[in-house]
């Protein structure tokens, strides 16, 4: 962590060497001299780390320079700020002079920019001239450990050359415990029953505790066995209050605002009365009987049958809570754990490199002493060394000296460590910040990491994709687990409780997680960051007042404590989190937010304010503004947002399904911009509108994107100026025409603002909402080859476009549309010159898999291809293949719907039919009787009103009926034939 420290402070120095302060202020010499130190020192820093796990000594040395490396920091970041609200205030002058006339500029007199004073210069030279004296004595003490001095060689991240997980969970060697765990969850063992049935799994961290619970808590027998599972993460300190609060939830109670202890208790009882339930508490430390006592007494009102699973390292734990059933995990067996070392470390090998390392690799598996994460751990560190030599190095490390309380554990994870790239190591230690089992967002860490400034640049890389190598590197080797996915990358993700301490080791005295008044005792003086929850009637605490150098506050507050006192303190920050638990508690930021200079990331939970001060404008360096909206209609942003030039990051996110965000005018100017959900156009006045036009430059932004407002107020001129086909970097658009009248209208302009906004050619989504134009066909849409969902409402047309042209469309929804009275041929793209072509065969809708019709109400026919007569209809389906890869439609509250067409017949892929609140088509289509029903009887699931009426392929209600009576029958038969048995039985 120190040499990446260093490593940046030493590349902001030479920067700092060329900058115009060091002529002004005369300090170029002591800048030059603290460039020589850091350069000195970071020879000797590969040992000093390696060293610190054993020498105190040499830990204390590591800890002073770390604290004037982050007071360097401060202070370039401070000069760095400076310079960047000047140029800042010159561009506002240079476009204030632009709309000014002639005459006006003679008279005007303009301030003087405010480019750092001459009180600046002297501070921040003073500033440096001491630590220059302070990293002298550190050179000096250095010297007295004669530390193996390094070249100064960069360290390079290399980027992941593979993504892929391996899954160890079905090699654990845990076969025979898992199934006697299953058999007593299931209640087929001889024990007495007990209720609640207490089931603890007892042993050593990293043994497989929790990946057991998992495999049983996961299992399908399990599942279908119990009406409710719950799994709570206890850990250590012990929250009463919040392990019951998580039960609440977990059964549907997340809407109360219960906080008291016996009042969630009461609601436990309650929720689980008569319920047969199966919870999982998982890593239990507490031996205090009396904290246990109040939830058995509550649970005890489940109904039999209800099992728990406890996991603990104590067996004490296991005889406290009384259990009925007590497992002792064992290490695996060498063949067991050298099976999960294998697999991973030789999983991207070919049999030559396999041969040559096994006997090696035995060796180093038989170092893990059957702790299955310790062979894991190892596993994916060898899966990257190649060479013999690099596997000869790990089985000789002096790291396999380490002892710690979970016998050498930690040597594995030491050994990974400093494998590790000095920017990975930094981010993995900073995860020792979170709680334990705390779900990680891959996203929200890697923003947290480029605010903390641990992400190293690459040339022509974005520094969000960098991050995001930084964590699949730390995932692969097996940092993280238990990974959630979406879109083809871990989104979520956890990190084992061993691992969790690991982190929390490194980095000692500088990451802290506070639950309440728990461990205020602690002097922060070097703490550097924070999570602190504060409880209900919880006052801020004072002694948290002297960590005036944290950089990371993550304060999760559930009381009314007024924080202006936080604003006053903490001006080192550069990532703050506010989580406020309860409505109505964060209503406004005060003015002092500006006192973070250094702020980088911002996000605020449960917001409730209508806008946001105008001194947040000040922070020149927010990359990350995060804001989740609870209770307002209306958020109001500040008009001086253009100042805000490093901002990446704008996700505006709202509990209620509409919120009307005023942008200000010159958002234009935050070219920096990546991410923007959405984009309100708002406002008649031209004087205070935000126009489309201001997104003419953010051509940097990506992912998801809605603009909102496109009504009568924008016309084409300036929906051409907004340049959406250059943002090539979205992949989904929503455009909604909002009506503001809420009459059933036509506007003409709305066909010529559509046609302007011109997507970019990578759309993948497409939404167009309250469009009123007479037609909507632009000529773009034909050259979207990507789109491959559509959806359209709440227009105005009479007849749908031709969409069936779209080749690569692949489920569309069409909705809300109550001019619409007839689905005819101009909706699948048949023309009329097509229709006189017999020669070649035409293909509608070739991609398209899924066709949803929602509230067209006053829609009557959907009329398909054909003339009346049936040689024409026959001739027709010969020359035009319609859907032939629809497998899902459905239909939904189409009242006045009679028909469907007649190429439905003709559509083997067709799988799911549902129709729903359509009384005319639902009697149209009953089975056998319906006039439809030739033409949807081949469908394998039809469902009617929310019930079957036939499932795959089979008519659902008579037979599924007869089988289950049979079944039945049979059962009864079973337990006559049982009860015969036992009676014969006892009378002989």
């Amino acid at each position: 962590m120190a040499w990446a420290l260093v490593s940046a402070i030493k590349d902001q120095l030479s920067y700092f060497i060329t900058s115009e302060f060091t002529s002004i202020a005369n300090v170029k010499g002591e800048v030059q001299k603290l460039e020589s130190k850091f350069h000195t020192i970071q020879a000797m820093l590969n040992d000093a780390e390696k060293r610190q796990v054993k020498e105190e000594a040499v830990k204390l040395w590591l800890d002073k320079l770390k604290d004037v490396s982050y007071q360097m920091d401060d202070v370039l970041d401070e000069w760095n700020t400076a310079m960047i609200k000047a140029e800042i205030e010159k561009q506002q002058k240079d476009d204030e002079e632009k709309a000014e006339t002639s005459a006006a500029k003679k008279r005007k007199v303009w301030p003087p920019i405010s480019i750092p004073n001459l009180f600046q210069h002297r501070d921040i030279a003073h500033k440096i001239k001491e630590l220059n004296e302070k990293l002298d004595e550190i050179d000096r003490e250095g010297e007295m450990y004669k530390f193996v001095l390094t070249r100064d060689n960069e360290e390079v991240v290399e980027r992941p050359r593979t993504t892929s997980f391996v899954d160890v969970s079905k090699i654990l060697g845990r076969d025979k415990v898992r199934d006697d765990l299953v058999r007593i969850l299931l209640g087929k063992g001889s024990e007495e029953e007990i209720n609640p049935h207490v089931i603890s799994l007892v042993g050593m961290g990293g043994i497989g505790k929790t990946a057991l619970a998992q495999l049983a808590y996961n299992h399908h027998e399990v599942e279908a066995h119990f009406e409710k599972k719950v799994w709570v993460c206890v850990s250590d300190p012990l929250d009463l209050c919040r392990v019951a609060e998580a039960i609440v939830q977990a059964f549907g109670g997340s809407e109360s605002n219960i906080t008291e202890l016996q009042n969630l208790l009461e609601k436990i009882c309650e929720l689980i009365k008569g319920r047969k339930i199966f919870l999982v508490f998982d890593d239990v430390w507490t031996e205090d009987f009396t904290s246990w006592e109040p939830f058995r007494l509550a649970l005890q009102n489940s109904a039999p049958g209800s099992r728990i699973i406890v996991t603990t390292r104590k067996r004490r734990v296991a005889k406290m809570m009384e259990s009925a059933s007590m497992i002792n995990l064992e290490v695996l067996s060498e063949e067991d754990c050298w099976s999960v070392f294998s697999k991973i470390a030789f999983c991207d090998k070919n049999f030559e490199v396999c041969k040559q390392l096994r006997d090696i690799g035995k060796k180093i598996a038989k170092k893990c002493k059957g702790l299955p994460l310790a062979a894991k751990t190892l596993g994916s560190l060898m899966r990257f060394k190649k060479s013999k030599e690099e596997w000869e190095m790990v089985l000789y490390s002096s790291m396999w000296e380490f002892k710690d309380v979970e016998r050498g554990l930690f040597a594995p994870l030491l050994i990974s460590y400093y494998d590790l790239p000095s920017p990975l190591k930094q981010c993995f230690s900073y995860c020792g910040v979170f709680p334990k089992d705390y779900v990680f967002s891959s996203d929200e860490l890697a923003f947290m990491w480029m605010a903390l400034g641990y992400i190293k640049p690459e040339a022509n890389m974005e520094m969000e994709i960098t991050a995001r190598a930084y964590f699949v590197n730390l995932a692969i080797r097996s940092f993280f687990q238990d990974f959630v996915k979406g879109d083809d990358k871990i989104t979520r993700c956890k990190m084992h409780d061993i691992v969790h301490d690991f982190a929390q080791l490194m980095p000692k005295n500088e990451c802290f997680t506070i639950n309440s008044d728990i461990g205020l005792g602690v002097n922060y003086k070097n703490a550097r960051h924070l999570q602190l929850e504060l409880l209900e009637n919880t006052k801020f605490p004072e002694s948290i007042n002297s960590g005036k150098n944290i950089r990371t506050l993550i304060l999760v507050n559930q009381g009314n404590d007024n924080l202006s006192n936080l604003f006053q303190h903490f001006r080192c920050l550069r990532t703050l989190t506010l989580n406020c638990k309860y409505l109505g508690m964060l209503k406004e930021l005060p003015d002092a937010v500006e006192n973070f200079i250094h702020l980088r990331y911002l996000k605020l939970i449960g917001y409730c304010g209508d806008g946001l001060p105008e001194t947040i404008c000040n922070l020149c360096n927010l990359q990350i503004l995060n804001i989740k909206i609870q209770g307002k209609e209306i958020l109001k942003l500040p008009q001086g947002m253009s100042k805000l030039i490093n901002l990446r990051h704008l996700n505006l996110d709202f509990y209620s399904s509409w919120l009307n965000v005023k942008f200000p005018r010159g958002f234009g100017r935050l070219t920096s911009l990546r991410t923007l959900k959405f984009f309100n156009v708002n406002g008649k006045d031209d004087n205070e509108r935000c126009k489309l036009g201001e997104l003419r430059n953010l051509n940097h932004l990506e992912g998801t994107f809605q603009i909102t407002g496109l009504g009568s107020e924008v016309d084409a001129c300036e929906a051409t100026n907004a340049q959406l086909k250059k943002k090539i970097n979205l992949r989904t658009l929503s455009l909604s025409f909002d009506k503001w009248d809420g009459e059933e209208i036509i506007r003409e302009k709305d066909a010529l603002v559509l046609h302007a906004l011109e997507p970019p050619p990578n759309l993948e989504y497409l939404s167009i909402r309250s469009y009123r134009g007479p037609t909507m066909f632009p000529n773009w849409m034909m050259s979207l080859t990507n789109l491959r969902i559509l959806e359209i409402s709440e227009l105005s047309l009479e007849h749908l476009p031709p969409l069936g042209k779209l080749q690569y469309v692949e489920s569309l929804t069409i909705g809300d549309m109550k001019r619409l009275k007839k689905v005819g041929v101009e909706f699948v793209g048949i023309e009329e010159f097509e229709r006189e072509k017999d020669d070649t065969r035409i293909t509608l809708f070739p991609n398209l898999r899924s066709l949803i019709f929602l509230n067209l109400e006053e829609l009557e026919e959907w009329n398909g291809i054909g003339g009346e007569e049936e040689d024409q209809e026959e001739e027709d389906c010969v020359r035009f293949a319609i859907m032939p890869r629809l497998q899902h439609l459905r239909i939904w509250n189409c009242e006045k719907l009679k028909s469907l067409p007649n190429f439905l017949r003709t559509t083997p892929s067709l799988q799911n039919l549902e129709l729903w609140l359509s009384p005319i088509l639902e009697e149209c289509c009953k089975r056998g009787t319906g006039e439809e029903w030739p033409k949807i009887s081949h469908i394998p699931n039809i469902e009617i009103d929310k019930e079957f009426v036939q499932r795959d392929g089979r008519e659902f209600y008579e037979e599924e009926f007869d089988e289950a009576e049979d079944k039945k029958k049979e059962s009864d038969e079973d337990e006559v034939d049982k009860e015969e048995d036992d009676k014969e039985l006892h009378d002989k």
